[in-house]
């Protein structure tokens, strides 16, 4: 198995770089990659997470996508403007068939609980990673139902591709 940078790409921040985000992964990783579902997802929420959630409002502010591979796991890295209001989290109290506010809860599914966040300092941005592992344990029955919970949920049109 190769390890190290798979692709480095440079987005716009709009919703409709999610689907550029999701084919560029796609090429990167090549279509028998094993993990190839679980990356896409992973990249598709933290890319709509990024555009949704990053202080924009300057022309041409850019978002940076950089996939890795390791010996145990595909990184995904997503940096932003980042936002001076708010810090990326898993919201508490999420009710049952939100359509919003589960983009964290799916990527933590997905890594295991490996993923986290760097600031680069005040108008700098952030960053936010995971690692999605090759093997990973079995979900919990709580786990299964509360994927099952979630399961109708779809992005928003401008996002698809």
């Amino acid at each position: 198995m190769e390890t190290g940078k798979l692709a480095e790409v440079f987005l716009d921040s709009a919703y409709e770089s999610v689907g550029r985000a999701r084919r560029e992964t796609r090429e990167a990783l090549g279509p028998d990659h094993v993990l190839l579902p679980d990356v896409v997802q992973v990249v598709s929420e933290l890319l709509a997470n990024a555009v949704e959630h990053a202080d924009r409002g300057l022309v041409g502010d850019l978002i940076g996508l950089t996939l890795t591979a390791t010996l145990d796991s595909v990184h995904v890295e997503v940096s932003d403007p980042g936002s001076a209001s708010r810090a990326p989290h898993i919201p508490r109290d999420l009710p049952s068939g939100a359509r919003r506010g589960r983009g964290l809860l799916i990527v933590d599914r997905l890594s295991g609980g490996r993923w986290g966040t760097r600031e680069h300092g005040p108008g700098l941005g952030r960053t936010v990673w995971c690692a999605v592992p090759y093997v990973r344990t079995e979900p919990s029955a709580a786990e299964e139902d509360e994927a099952e919970r979630f399961s109708s949920w779809t992005l928003p049109a401008a996002c698809r591709n």
